[in-house]
């Protein structure tokens, strides 16, 4: 995945601001006691072991805990780590305290190395949460942009010439002959391009819309083979009006027809089933196959918008929400399809 230029130079000088971050820690308490903290004068290595104690659980909690997805089993742990880390910070900073009243205060220092602790990790925890949101919402646009990247190339893809030219040719067949199925044929072919043009582009169209679509289609292939095809077609929709992403099923069917067209013989059977039930959409498509892919023209493989990028459509459109089941034999090629809408 890309992110964009701006979360890439943030992440770059990400180094840099937590570098700005301790040397503000670092100097913090010069500018503060002015050199001398509690009477004795302050040393560089004094605050740099100082500084030490104040990474080490500050970065425990930003690189390792909170990255964590279960990280309420490690909170015990977490708080040994700071306990320890405070008790060692104690005993390291003594050797810079010859005072004997440095004991006296041994259980409120160690109290306030935890508060300190706690507070760092509260900085860092944010510094994490902005980048873990930043990184989220580039995640959804990555996705949006795919998805519409998707959307336009099956688009595209769906104006099929194959299937125009194959189309047109029995247009002009017909009216040569002075079939008064000319002008039902030309109304569905533009009912087709219609379709594809304006619904195609919407996120979501009504299921009859889906239906009506294929069925123009199927009409346009069954006048074009004639009577080397068959086509049984069925639908139980409960509810025409349930909404389902454009141009999913097309793919399907477009690939039955394509691979009966080349087929020896009459009367091959395509079988096409739609049915809705509740929330529940199922599809099946079934058709002859044989050698049908040694036959198969060099312009229909290129064209159509095809299963592999209507799989990628499904995934984009509807994660964790269909399955898609293709078998494939030497007579038959199934697809069974079906969506939580």
């Amino acid at each position: 995945m890309s992110y964009d230029p701006l979360y890439l130079k943030t992440k770059k000088i990400e180094p840099i601001i937590h570098l700005v971050f301790w040397s503000m820690v670092f100097f913090f308490p010069y500018i503060k006691y002015f050199g001398r903290e509690g009477g004795y004068s302050m040393s560089f290595a004094h605050e740099f072991n100082a500084l030490f104690f104040y990474m080490v659980p500050s970065y425990v909690v930003y690189l390792w805990f909170l990255p964590l997805k279960n990280k309420k089993k490690y909170i015990p742990l977490i708080f040994l780590i700071f306990i320890g880390n405070a008790l060692i910070h104690y005993y390291a900073d003594a050797t810079f305290h010859n005072e004997e009243g440095h004991e006296h205060h041994r259980w409120r220092t160690i109290l306030s190395s935890l508060v300190t602790y706690l507070s760092f990790s509260l900085v860092f925890f944010t510094v994490h949460s902005v980048k873990k949101m930043y990184a989220k919402q580039l995640e959804l646009d990555m996705v949006k942009q795919e998805k519409e990247r998707a959307e336009l190339k099956a688009l595209k893809a769906q104006v099929n010439p194959h299937f125009l030219f194959n189309t047109l040719n029995t247009i002009y067949a017909n009216t040569l002959k002075k079939d008064d199925k000319a002008p039902d044929l030309i109304l569905k072919l533009s009912n087709n391009f219609r379709y594809v043009l304006h619904e195609g582009q919407k996120e979501r169209v009504t299921i009859y819309q889906e239906i009506e679509h294929l069925k123009d289609y199927i009409s346009l292939q069954k006048e074009r083979l004639t009577n080397k095809i068959e086509v049984i077609f069925s639908e139980d929709i409960d509810n025409p009006k349930k909404q389902i992403a454009p141009l999913l099923l097309i793919p399907f069917v477009e690939n039955a027809f394509k691979y009966t067209s080349v087929l020896k013989g009459k009367k091959h059977t395509i079988k096409i089933r739609l049915k809705i039930q509740d929330n529940d959409f199922s599809f099946y498509c079934e058709n002859p196959r044989l050698d049908a892919q040694k036959e198969i023209e060099t312009n229909w493989e290129e064209s159509g918008i095809g299963i592999k990028n209507t799989q990628n459509r499904l995934q984009l459109l509807y994660p964790d929400q269909y399955k898609l089941s293709i078998e494939e034999s030497e007579a038959l090629f199934k697809v069974m399809l079906s969506i939580a809408i």
